[in-house]
């Protein structure tokens, strides 16, 4: 029997929030190191997966399987492919930076940690778990901390974002739920074990199309797709630091990776059919998103709809069907999610010692504070698709899939794209550049030990960058597999 490192990963982050929350309020210091502790065991424990993952094996590996309500089927089951090796590490690599852009946090302390590892342990146990009902109970326990984090710690109209952010989850999470129960009721169903699904239920063609658009719609509303983008910039500014980077980092790829997981693994006909509408929708986040950034002048505001049209090239990457469009779109949400989360790093930095995040207040910070500045500044870089970064080979895996599979869509996103160059550019010279604003003249640069989060997220974007074929060997037999090549 192999050592259960999944259940170990998994069991981090709740056991450091039962040592937080018995530790009394006034130990804040231990309280932090608690989350500290239990992060970056999180994050040796994922790197070790990465390394002894055997990404030739298609199947499933490092399998725990625990019958809890056999007559439902109801068990918790774990097991990594190359779908979720990626996106283990991706949650504890920014968990572990969010812990540590936190340690400023002074109030309410010992609720801020515990409600970041309850958030964390509900992702991780969406991205491991392979029975459905776990997978709904894992996702509904990620949502809920999410809320507190902004309507507690939040700034700028936070009570009205945190509940605008979680109405809209709730009703993914009501469709994706609704989707599951129809697909267990089905003849051969019965249980909600996705393996036992895949080789027992016979959907018919229109079982398939119909539950593929419940389920998408439902993912899609996690994935911030057009049209249901519209809780995500307004949860990405009213949210404290490490919640922006968890949320755009990680969150929004839950909804990404469910359409992979369960509606394309279950579903290929059904995929099949709604493929081009899912490219139109792909085609939206990407235009709308990166014009509204340009018209901006909140900086968190330009990175949440920057992310909305990032996520548009996942959603297209998944739209092409094919295996270099997902590869393009299992790396795009690895690049973009460790992206972010150094975008919002460096813009909380900033907004904690100029007290404003608008471009027209800000101003010369290259010179006042040029590490933070070289952070922002290599994030912005990552986010045109500079090479040598993350981004540049999973926007190219998905532009070769779009220009080969759906010509005028691809065409076109590669013009979109160009906008983001606008923007990022645009949102670098007025912060970092030009004459020294009043606001930023008191900023003091980040010390070392502010440096350390920064500077890994960092060093993945450019580690992927230059060594890619890593990453793509990860993934590429499982998506081969997922699509039956």
């Amino acid at each position: 029997m192999h050592f259960p490192i999944l259940s170990t990963i998994l069991l981090c982050p709740i056991i450091g929030l039962f040592l937080i929350l018995l530790t009394p309020r006034k130990f804040e210091t231990l309280i932090r190191l608690i989350g500290l502790v239990s992060s970056f065991a999180t994050l040796i424990l994922s790197v070790t997966l990465c390394v002894i993952f055997k990404s030739s094996n298609p199947s499933f590996q490092f399998v725990e399987h625990i019958e809890w309500i056999k007559s439902y089927g109801i068990n918790y089951a774990n097991a990594v492919d190359g779908l979720n090796v990626s996106m283990i590490l991706l949650t504890s690599i920014v968990i572990f930076c969010g812990i540590l852009v936190s340690w400023t946090i002074t109030y309410r302390v010992k609720d801020f940690f515990a409600n970041m590892l309850f958030l964390v342990s509900g992702v991780f146990g969406v991205f491991m778990t392979t029975n459905l009902f776990f997978f709904f109970l894992f996702y509904e326990v990620a949502v809920i901390p999410m809320y507190l984090l902004i309507v507690i710690w939040g700034s700028t109209n936070k009570q009205y974002a945190a509940m605008k952010l979680t109405l809209y989850l709730l009703l993914g999470s009501a469709l994706m739920f609704a989707g599951f129960l129809y697909i267990y009721s089905l003849p051969g169903g019965g249980t909600f074990d996705l393996v036992t699904l895949k080789q027992n239920v016979h959907f018919s063609l229109r079982d398939q199309n119909i539950l593929f658009l419940g389920l998408f719609l439902g993912f899609g509303v996690l994935a911030a797709c057009f049209p249901f983008h519209v809780w995500s910039p307004d949860g990405h500014v009213a949210a404290p630091t490490a919640a922006s980077m968890l949320h755009a980092g990680v969150l929004m790829k839950l909804g990404a990776y469910g359409i992979l997981r369960v509606a394309v693994f279950l579903l290929p006909e059904g995929a099949k059919h709604w493929a081009y509408l899912v490219a139109i929708l792909a085609l939206c986040n990407i235009v709308y998103g990166a014009l509204v950034a340009t018209q901006q002048r909140d900086l968190k505001y330009i990175i949440g709809y920057s992310s909305v049209s990032h996520m548009g090239i996942v959603l297209l990457g998944i739209a092409t069907l094919t295996p270099v469009g997902f590869n393009g779109a299992l790396f795009q949400m690895f690049s973009h999610g460790i992206m972010t989360a150094l975008f919002f790093a460096c813009v909380g930095f900033v907004y904690d010692g100029c007290h404003t995040r608008m471009l027209d207040e800000l101003g010369g910070l290259s010179k006042q504070a040029p590490r933070i500045s070289a952070f922002f500044i290599i994030a912005g870089l990552c986010g045109l698709g500079l090479p040598g970064m993350g981004s540049f080979v999973a926007e190219l895996l998905v532009t070769i899939a779009a220009i080969s599979t759906y010509p005028i869509i691809g065409v076109v996103s590669i013009i979109a794209l160009l906008v983001t160059a606008y923007y990022v550019l645009t949102a670098i010279q007025k912060t970092f550049y030009g004459p020294l604003s009043h606001t930023t003249a008191h900023l003091v640069d980040i010390n070392f030990f502010q440096w350390i989060p920064r500077a890994v997220l960092v060093g993945c974007l450019i580690f992927f960058g230059i060594f890619p074929q890593i990453f793509i060997q990860w993934i590429s037999v499982s998506t081969k597999t997922l699509l039956g090549a």
